[in-house]
């Protein structure tokens, strides 16, 4: 059962903060980790390589920093790692990045099933792992809780709804993003770590050239969609305790709903409320 995990190297969004003048990410001296949905797309992977057999490889998609959380990765069991850094994939927006990484994947080989987390936390958009599976032209599963059964040609999975869950069949080769609840990602081993550190390290740095993709298919040039601007939502909370009697507060509270910001949106509802 060989299987490949989509990894990300995300800042630790307690310490996220903004510059008050550009708008932009304070990524200096920021802490930065595997995102954690990742890691438990990879436990899920060395879950499987551990009843199965198989080899589990890694990919990620970053400047050279990234290497750690490939390191990491490989300290926690993974055989290989592959990252994805080159001037050409900055700026990518999640089309660009899921096509890159697509083409990254097809350069590995063979692999039974692709593993990503549901998304990441510094984006938020659950959009990469549905979009690789679409460029490589198989059946997907997302907010995967648990793996039933693992057959040579095809798995069963349950899946979570927002009132339960579903149960589902895919067959092989097929892509599963998987949520928190499914595992607790083991710690990585000493020896391990160390060995991903060596000069012989099993672990590949690819370009743009490697994957054979043009500048105009990847980062800035290739994505669909492009941040203006990055701000933090200012927040003011106003509180007034209304007194009196109650048909004397429903009209004073129908008022204001008319005279607030959002007098639109509550004019249906204040109108049918009227006394």
């Amino acid at each position: 059962m060989d299987s490949i995990v989509l990894i990300k190297q995300v800042p630790d969004t307690t310490e996220v903060k903004l510059d008050p003048k550009t708008g932009n990410l304070i990524r200096e001296g920021l802490k930065s980790i595997m995102n954690p949905d990742d890691a438990h797309a990879l436990e899920a992977a060395l879950v499987l390589k551990d009843r199965f057999g198989g080899k589990v490889t890694v990919v990620s998609m970053g400047p050279m920093q990234a290497i750690d959380v490939i390191s990491e990765a490989i300290g926690m069991g993974a055989d290989a790692g592959v990252l994805l850094t080159d001037r050409a994939f900055s700026g990518a927006d999640t089309w660009a990045t899921s096509f890159t990484l697509s083409m990254a994947i097809k350069k590995v080989g063979h692999f039974d099933l692709i593993f990503s987390g549901r998304q990441a936390i510094d984006g938020d958009t659950a959009q990469i792992g549905p979009q690789v599976a679409d460029w490589l032209g198989i059946p997907q599963a997302t907010y995967v809780f648990d793996i039933e059964a693992v057959h040579p040609k095809h798995i069963t999975v349950k899946r979570r709804l927002e009132d339960g869950y579903e149960r589902l069949q895919c067959r092989i080769p097929a892509l599963i993003t998987v949520i928190g609840e499914m595992n607790n990602p083991r710690f990585p081993r000493v020896e391990r770590l160390l060995g991903a550190c060596r000069e012989k390290a099993p672990i590949q740095v690819w370009n743009a050239a490697d994957i054979g993709v043009k500048a105009q298919q990847v980062g800035l040039e290739g994505s669909l969609t492009h941040v203006i601007r990055t701000f933090a939502p200012k927040f003011k909370r106003e509180g007034k305790i209304l007194e009196g009697s109650k048909e004397t507060v429903v009209r004073e509270l129908i008022q204001k709903l008319k005279d607030s910001e959002g007098a639109t949106a509550c004019k249906a509802f204040a109108s049918t409320c009227e006394l």
